[in-house]
Formats: structure tokens, C-alpha cells, sequence
């Protein structure tokens, strides 16, 4: 057996994997067992892939949430929050950081260059998300017939992404009743089932005391976390109203947490309806160059909400315009704050409950239906990213073809030559930089 882990051993790995958790959920979920489950056999194989499967199911980055449920279960509730938290704590900084850099310097001919090779790259990047999860989801009619009505929902009548969302689940909960073979889904992420020896927490090591559910326990963490909500969200509305910038902030990305089924790309296009076309906070070509740069940097990929709050603070200047960058950084931690803060509650108020109950949990019908439905709303973002990409002037103006080859380059680079995301978008950045400089507009 492994030897007890210290809880100071434990969050000096959380700090590291915060840092070189690259590579989208499967990368990070890779990463997570190849260290945790084979090197350093901290759990086992099975105890580990029981985690995923519930994090799979609960809206929100699995990753982090698997990290968070994992230091939960070895060092209790500090263990877990700290987990977490150093999950996506450098990856908030760098994008802080990178993002004070475009709104100051955005406008400089290397970075302008650098960000016009970024966009083409992630129409391919979203492109090729829409096709990843429709080869894995996409298998019969009624999948197929879900993302075309999503596609149609948002592409033709503007539908809102909550009731998309709400009108798959509906139809894959009733689908599966009478179709469940079309239903049944496996796991996850291409994790390699090769754990050896004996890990510290074992398929057979009783369930620690705080990890046994009780009814007490799971209403005062349900408790806690509405009263943390709660009193942050009740501090900004009196301290600023509730219209204000920083209130709105929290509200709207305290919805976008609880809608993120089936990963980041899921819930980009609520985001855009909302920060882009509702509130106005950036623009399209803004969102794009956010998204880009969350790819680039350590962490899950909804870690772009980061990047939002902070153009959203530095647009509206909440603290006036001798303290624009206080305002962005406000704007920022607020954002993230509310996106991850449901992730930890769902850890804590279900982990003693599946801990308990070792139960095998796969991706029910209705999440089915809806990362059914997300293939089409993805397609959707794709299309309105490449409109804005290709004719920047509108539908009328020329069409920038050195847009298109970038964007057909990052295709084959993604599809051919499996290609990783981080250097299709440098790749696509530098050719972008120097195309600039051949061909300045």
C-alpha cells in the first residue's frame, strides 16, 4: 500500500498540474491518472474512474471538478477547495495577464498581426470540436435529428440557448424510454486502465469518515454554498445595484455554470448571446480573440470567461476611467469566481453520496440528447465565427482569403496531421504576423 499523502504534498501537485494542464479535458484527465493513479498511486483505477463518470455527468469542466473530488476525498473539504483552486488559479493570472496586454496593446502591428492568424485558427478549432463530439455522440437517427433541430433553433429562429437545451434533454429522456439502445454511451476520455500495485486510497479502503453521506452533511453544504452566493452576490447589488456591470457579471455567469453539459464548447455560444449580443460587454471579434487565447494557456477552456470579465470591466469602467484596469480585474475574478463556485458545491453536496453508493454512473439519455443538440449549436458558432472572420466588412465586402488559407491550413493540420490545438493556433499566429507585414491592410 502507498504510503498517506500530506496534505502540503498534495497541494504542491495541485499548484504544478494548475500550470502544465494543458490539452482540453482529455489532455488534463490524462495527465491527472497517468500521475495520480500510475506514478504516484495515490487511488486506484476504479476509484478514480468512478469520480470521472459523476463528473462527467454534472454541468461544468470535469477536469477541475475531478481534481477537486479527488483532493476532497484524500484531505476533506480543504483538500478539495484547495485542489481546485490551484487547478485553474494560474491559468486566471496568465489570462489576466495576456488579456491587459491585447486591450493595451492590441492595436500594435506585431499583435494585431499575431491575433489576425488567431481567428482563422479557431474557426478550425471549433470546427473540428463540432465534428470530435458528433462522431462520439451522433450515432443513429434521433441523435442526428436533435442536432439538426438544435442547429436549426438558433441558426433560423434565434431560439435561446437555455431552451434548446431544456427541449433535448426532454426529447432524449423520452427517446430513451422507448429507444434505450440508441442511448447507451461509454466512458471516457481514453484513460489507460493499466493502474499497478496498490494505491493509498484502494478499491477496497473503506470510505473515509467526512466521504460517508449523511443528510446533515449534504444540507450544510448546500447551505454554505447559497450563503457564500448569496452574500457575494447580495454585497455587488448593494454595493452597485443590481444593473450594475459587476452584479450582472455575476448573475449571467452563475447561469452559464449550471448549463455547461458537454464541456466549454457547450456553453460558448450562451455566453456569446449573452456577453456579446444581450449585454454588449465585447464584440465577436473580441470573443474570438479571447477564445484563442484560452486555448493557449494551462486549464480548462472555460477559463475564456476570465478573458470576458476583464474586456467586459475594462469596457464599462465601472471604477471610473482613472482605475480601468481595477475595473477589469474586478470584472475578471467575479466572472470566474461565479463560474466555478457551482462546481465546488456540486462536489461536495454529491461526492459522499456517490462515494457511498458505488454506483456505476453513465451519461444519462437526456445528457445525451443535449451534447446531441450542442454538435449543431457548435456548428452554429463556427459558421457566425467564420462570417466574421471571412468578411470582415459584412456579407457585401470582399472576402479575406488569406483568412480562408490560414483556416484551411489549421483544418488539415487538425484533421491530417492530428495536430495539437497549441500549435496549430502559434503556427497560424506567426503566419498571420508575417502575412501582415507582406500585406498590410
Amino acid at each position: 500500500m502507498s504510503p498517506p499523502v500530506t496534505f502540503a504534498e498534495a497541494a504542491l501537485y495541485w499548484l504544478k498540474l494548475g500550470f502544465i494542464s494543458f490539452g482540453g479535458p482529455a489532455g488534463q484527465i490524462a495527465i491527472m491518472h497517468h500521475d495520480l493513479v500510475e506514478k504516484k498511486r495515490w487511488i486506484s483505477e476504479s476509484r478514480f474512474l468512478h469520480a470521472l463518470n459523476y463528473c462527467i455527468v454534472l454541468p461544468g469542466p470535469e477536469a477541475q471538478q475531478l481534481a477537486t473530488y479527488i483532493g476532497w476525498l484524500m484531505h476533506r473539504t480543504p483538500g478539495g477547495i484547495v485542489a481546485g483552486m490551484l487547478f485553474v488559479l494560474p491559468s486566471f493570472f496568465i489570462l489576466v495577464g495576456l488579456a491587459w496586454i491585447y486591450m493595451a496593446y492590441g492595436s500594435a502591428p506585431a499583435v494585431a498581426g499575431l491575433l489576425y492568424g488567431f481567428k482563422p485558427a479557431v474557426v478550425a478549432i471549433v470546427l473540428s470540436a463540432a465534428w470530435r463530439i458528433g462522431a462520439r455522440v451522433l450515432k443513429n437517427p434521433i441523435t442526428w435529428s436533435i442536432a439538426a433541430l438544435a442547429f436549426l433553433a438558433v441558426f433560423v429562429f434565434e431560439l435561446p440557448f437555455p431552451f434548446i437545451v431544456l427541449a433535448a434533454g426532454l426529447i432524449g429522456y423520452s427517446s430513451g424510454h422507448f429507444a434505450p439502445d440508441y442511448f447507451r454511451t461509454t466512458s471516457v476520455h481514453g484513460t489507460d486502465r493499466k493502474g499497478s500495485g496498490s494505491a493509498w486510497i484502494d478499491d477496497h479502503t473503506p470510505i473515509p469518515p467526512h466521504a460517508l453521506f449523511t443528510m446533515r452533511r449534504f444540507v450544510g453544504a448546500a447551505t454554505a454554498g447559497f450563503v457564500i452566493w448569496s452574500s457575494v452576490m447580495g454585497a455587488f447589488s448593494l454595493a452597485f445595484g443590481w444593473e450594475d456591470t459587476f452584479t450582472q457579471i455575476g448573475w449571467f455567469f452563475t447561469k452559464a455554470a449550471l448549463l455547461t453539459f458537454g464541456g466549454a464548447y457547450a456553453v460558448l455560444p450562451y455566453i456569446y448571446q449573452g456577453a456579446v449580443e444581450h449585454y454588449q460587454w465585447l464584440t465577436p471579434i473580441q470573443m474570438i480573440d479571447g477564445l484563442a487565447l484560452g486555448e493557449t494557456t494551462p486549464g480548462p477552456l472555460i477559463m475564456v470567461v476570465t478573458f470576458v470579465g476583464f474586456v467586459s470591466g475594462w469596457a464599462k469602467a465601472v471604477l471610473g476611467s482613472e482605475a480601468i484596469f481595477a475595473s477589469a480585474f474586478i470584472a475578471s475574478a467575479i466572472a470566474t469566481f461565479f463560474t466555478f463556485l457551482p462546481s465546488f458545491i456540486f462536489i461536495l453536496l454529491g461526492g459522499p453520496f456517490i462515494e457511498t453508493t458505488h454506483g456505476n454512473l453513465k451519461l444519462t439519455a437526456p445528457l445525451t440528447g443535449i451534447t446531441a443538440a450542442v454538435v449543431g449549436i457548435i456548428l452554429n458558432l463556427a459558421l457566425f465565427f467564420a462570417y466574421h472572420v471571412f468578411w470582415v466588412s459584412g456579407i457585401d465586402g470582399p472576402i479575406d482569403w488569406i483568412s480562408v488559407a490560414l483556416a484551411a491550413i489549421a483544418l488539415i493540420a487538425l484533421f491530417r496531421f492530428k495536430s495539437g490545438v497549441i500549435p496549430v493556433i502559434l503556427g497560424c499566429g506567426l503566419g498571420g504576423m508575417a502575412l501582415r507585414s507582406l500585406f498590410p491592410q
